[in-house]
């Protein structure tokens, strides 16, 4: 199982987010994404990392291979994701 650590941007994005989204995230993220992270992670092109999507909302991530770790480092909706 992979060890699921939350950056305190993502945090705080989540705590702004309607409740049921919020734990909508928190769930699939700590649940599916946590057994089977490789399935879920998808490369970004042009930047060292990987996104998570949830729904309407991106999970921008690093992931660790050799101490199967994932950092949550923030989370957009996808209509303002990519415009950094």
């Amino acid at each position: 199982m992979t060890r699921i650590e939350w950056d305190e941007k993502a945090r705080d994005f989540l705590r702004k987010l309607p409740r049921e989204i919020a734990q909508r995230i928190f769930q699939k993220v700590e649940g599916q994404v946590s057994a089977d992270v490789e399935r879920y992670l998808e490369r970004l092109v042009g930047i060292d990392g990987y996104k998570i999507r949830v729904g309407d909302y991106r999970l921008f991530v690093d992931h660790d291979l050799s101490s199967n770790h994932l950092i949550i480092r923030a989370i957009h909706h996808r209509h303002d994701a990519y415009k950094r």
